[in-house]
Order: structure tokens, then sequence, then C-alpha cells
């Protein structure tokens, strides 16, 4: 008599972990910086037709301010994220800087879609791409100590990449300059109103004296060791929403020099 051999059947645990496919790829952080050059194109679009529009609902005696309100309208977006989130995502960030490009890129083209704030007053790609760079430069020192968020420090290179397209070289360089003295400021005041509300003067006493202790390694022992010493008391650092400050610089400088002094 044949004896008849069952096999079990067993469910498929559906929770069992599933084996690692992504050869170590984030496919998340991919597919955001794939749409990046998509949303960049959708700000120049946006900045050429302000500057069509400008002329019929916005006065004209400083300009055609369309593409300057647009740059505007991304530095906002940019304050009120990281006001909010303590982040600056970047599809915002990343996006403005390579728009910059692309309108560099136009005026190097012949193409004035979005031209330059007035006429003579435009730079091309490399102007676009020197005022990323000083932007970067900028806050390098503080973004290699930790002392800022990397969402920051792109949304200056974006204004940075603006500037250097629509003010040329050294117009541009020197908006990028002033304006980032304005933002510093700024952030030196808001510091000052949130060490005033919280009544933690000892502590920012404190905090003060390891800023400087900081500085003086950078200088001495380099950025390294600068770095990781700033990096220890980082959980109890409080933490500024840095856009913010810059925002109020970048807008606040614009208004001055182009509308308040015309």
């Amino acid at each position: 008599m044949a004896t008849q051999l069952t096999v079990p059947i067993t469910a498929a645990d559906p929770t069992a972990a599933k084996p690692d496919d992504s050869l170590g790829i984030d496919r998340q952080f991919i597919l955001s910086m794939a749409r990046v050059p998509l949303i960049a194109v959708a700000w120049v679009a946006v900045a050429a037709l302000a500057h069509l529009v400008w002329p019929s609902i916005g006065p004209m005696q400083y300009g055609n301010l369309g593409p300057l309100v647009v740059l505007a309208g991304g530095m906002i977006l940019a304050a009120v994220i990281d006001g909010w989130a303590f982040k600056v995502p970047n599809w915002v960030t990343l996006s403005l800087v390579v728009s910059g490009w692309y309108v560099g890129l136009l005026h190097d083209c012949g193409v004035n879609w979005v031209p330059g704030f007035t006429e003579g007053m435009s730079g091309g790609l490399g102007a676009s791409l020197a005022g990323t760079a000083l932007g970067f430069a900028l806050l390098f020192p503080i973004l290699f100590i930790q002392g800022m968020g990397q969402g920051d420090v792109k949304m200056q290179m974006g204004f940075g990449s603006w500037c250097g397209a629509l003010f040329g070289l050294g117009v541009g360089a020197s908006v990028i300059l002033w304006a980032f003295c304005v933002g510093a400021i700024t952030g030196g005041v808001f510091a000052l109103v949130m060490m005033a509300v919280r009544r933690q003067f000892g502590q920012n006493k404190e905090n003060f004296a390891a800023i400087m202790g900081d500085i003086q390694t950078l200088i001495t022992d380099g950025a390294g060791k600068a770095a990781a010493r700033a990096n220890a008391r980082r959980s109890s650092w409080v933490r500024l929403p840095y856009g913010v400050p810059l925002c109020v610089g970048f807008l606040g400088y614009l208004w001055y020099r182009f509308i308040l002094s015309a």
C-alpha cells in the first residue's frame, strides 16, 4: 500500500522583511531631485509672465519689478517653510538655484523672456554661477561647524543665482553681500529677542563663550575639530529658523536699494 506524503503549506508572513533591492540608492531622494529642473522651469515661466504683466498692474517708475517680485515670493516661501518646519525642502531651494542658471543661460542666448533689472544690467550663466558660489561661500563657515542648516545655505545660493542673472556680476555681487549683512544683523536681533524672552542669561553667556571657543579652535586646530566641538553640545542649542532673518535681509535690502533709494 503506497504511502501518501503531504507537504504542509504555510502562509507567507506579511510582516516578514523583504529583501533590500535598493542597491543603496535613496529612490525618494532621486525622485525629488529629478523634479527640481522641472520646477525650475516653472519659476522661469512665472517670472517671464510677471515681467509681461507688471507694466499693466504695477508702478514703472522703479523699473519692471515683475521678476524681483517672483524672487521675493520664492524667498518668502522658503522662509515660511523654515519657520514652520525648521528646514527648507530641496524642491524650493535647489529649484531657485537652477532657475537662476536658466535665466542666465537665456541671457547668453539672447532670449529676454526674463530680462535684467534695467537695460544693460543683466548677467549670463557665468554671473549666475558666480552669484551662487558667493552665496554659498558667505555661509559655508557657519555650515561647516553645523551652526546652520543646509536649507538656509541653499536658500542664499538661490538668491545669489538670481541676483547674478538679474543684475550682472558687479552689481549682483554687491547686492548679495549687503543683503547677507542685513540678514546677519537681523538674525542677531532675532537671537537677542529670544534671549530676552527666555531669560536664561547665564546660559546665554556660556553659549557665547563656547562659540568664541569654536572660532578659536577653527583658527588654531582646523575646521574638523571646531565642528566636533560644536556638535558635542548640539542638544542644548536653541533652534532659530535662520531662513526667516535671511529673507528679511534679502527683501529689505532690495527694497532699500532699488525702491527707497531710486
